[in-house]
């Protein structure tokens, strides 16, 4: 089985960094696109941004210049570095991969933009 996990979530002020890790354990035999997710509470959930197992990303306009993704093959883990964050942005933040050919989502982790 396997099983997404993300950490390093919040309480941080305005204008503040956070680095939010996600592993991927269990029995793993293919580990393509990753991404971080986000959701206001009784929104949608939005895309962040996303990388594929070579490295190439994408970022959604709202998070470009302030957000970075990157990912760790060896050790199957995704990361979100996070900067100048706001006080609006949405809370609560889903670890996505593709693994084994299926699409699999962590249980999130919360971010908290004091102002």
């Amino acid at each position: 089985q396997v099983q997404l996990l993300e950490s390093g979530g919040g309480l941080v002020q305005a204008g503040g960094s956070l680095r939010l890790p996600c592993a991927a354990s269990g029995s793993i035999f293919s580990l393509k696109i990753m991404g971080w997710y986000r959701q206001a509470p009784g929104k949608h959930r939005d895309l962040v941004a996303t990388i594929t197992e070579g490295g190439s990303t994408h970022y959604a306009d709202p998070v470009k210049g302030r957000f970075t993704i990157s990912r760790d093959n060896s050790k199957n883990m995704v990361f979100l570095q996070m900067k100048r964050l706001k006080p609006d942005e949405p809370s609560d933040y889903y670890c996505n991969a593709n693994v084994n050919l299926l699409t699999e989502w962590g249980q999130g982790t919360q971010v908290t933009v004091s102002s």
